[in-house]
């Protein structure tokens, strides 16, 4: 009979090196933590991000029901919804040219509330009002482009030049001939004055209350030239009212095809468009913010969205908070000496 097998130790002396090799390193482990440290080689599993939104999200917009941001945010934010897996509500805070909602965002904790911003707010609105309720630079965050827009260089249909002509008679006019926009500040104002420079023009500044007086103004040629936005320009020029000389983005637009682009005119190098984009209080987690970006940039390459932006006068361009965040900086640097060599500012 075979004697029986002799049980293996489990002593520390007499361990198999496997084993003892292993229980130095569970004791090691459990010393490091002890610590709040992770022993040499080791690494945490990465860390899931807090989930966002948990309700529904605010959309600040600054102007009324059925103007232009508005209809921009209501075409965005069913869609945006269905992908956040949580509603996005369109919330109309009308005042001060869009300040109050701006404001509002910027002062927001909530974590759950963002604005759908023009242009000027995420740019010189402070440099134009020194005493403005909050820091574009400081209290606010890029999120994401949403929607984009060429001007539209018009000229009055009482005069008798057109196309690239009609760039010559403007230099040629000096302070004779006049441009209207809707005051001092907006885009229509500030484009014209940067086209001024670039262009060697003289053309003389005419306030109106809104962009549909300046149209009235042009048709009866009470002012030869103005920049206008895309939805108020397209029906006069389809129907042969009002003359579109020029549009001031680096490239042709679909929304007017065949109207070249100033730089095609001769204005080498111009670009300047009007858009609209998403910011964050300044508080919002990165995170939270790129979630944000992800969901818009989804929605605005669906060519359904792309369409009814396009029917409203816009192109969508969605954006990561980083391109919007260059794309901001580098519409200050182009403004900002404008704005404190002509003192502009806004009531």
């Amino acid at each position: 009979m075979k004697p029986a097998p002799r049980p293996i130790r489990m002593d520390r002396d007499s361990a198999p090196a496997g084993s003892s090799l292993l229980r130095r390193r569970l004791l090691q482990g459990v010393a490091w933590a002890a610590g709040g440290l992770l022993p040499p080689g080791w690494a945490m599993p990465a860390a899931t991000p807090p989930r966002w939104p948990v309700r529904p999200v605010r959309l600040l917009v600054g102007f009324p029901q059925g103007s232009s941001p508005d209809e921009i945010a209501r075409i965005v934010v069913e869609p945006l919804s269905a992908v956040l897996g949580q509603p996005v509500e369109v919330e109309n805070r009308p005042g001060s040219g869009g300040q109050v909602a701006a404001t509002a965002v910027a002062r927001a904790e909530d974590d759950h509330t963002v604005g759908l911003m023009p242009s000027g707010h995420l740019t010189v609105a402070r440099l134009m009002q020194p005493a403005l309720g909050y820091d574009p630079f400081t209290d606010l965050q890029p999120v994401s482009l949403v929607a984009t827009a060429p001007l539209v260089l018009c000229i009055s249909p009482q005069l008798e030049v057109r196309g690239g002509a009609a760039l010559r008679a403007v230099r040629t006019a000096g302070m004779a001939w006049q441009y209207g926009s809707p005051g001092a500040g907006t885009p229509f104002h500030l484009g014209m004055e940067l086209l001024k420079a670039a262009a060697g023009w003289q053309v003389l500044h005419v306030p109106y209350p809104g962009n549909p007086q300046v149209i009235n103004a042009l048709l009866q040629g009470d002012v030869q030239l103005a920049l206008l936005p895309p939805s108020l320009t397209v029906p006069h020029w389809r129907a042969a009212k009002l003359p579109a000389v020029a549009l001031t983005s680096a490239k042709r637009s679909a929304l007017l095809p065949g109207v070249p682009t100033l730089a095609e005119r001769g204005v080498r190098g111009f670009d300047f468009e009007h858009w609209y984009a998403i910011a964050a209080p300044r508080g919002l987690a990165g995170t939270h913010v790129d979630r944000l970006a992800q969901a818009l940039g989804r929605v605005l390459r669906d060519t359904r969205i792309q369409r009814r932006l396009q029917a409203q006068g816009w192109q969508a361009t969605g954006s990561t908070p980083a391109a919007l965040a260059r794309r901001v900086a580098r519409d200050v640097d182009r403004l900002r000496p404008l704005i404190e060599r002509q003192h502009i500012r806004t009531p």
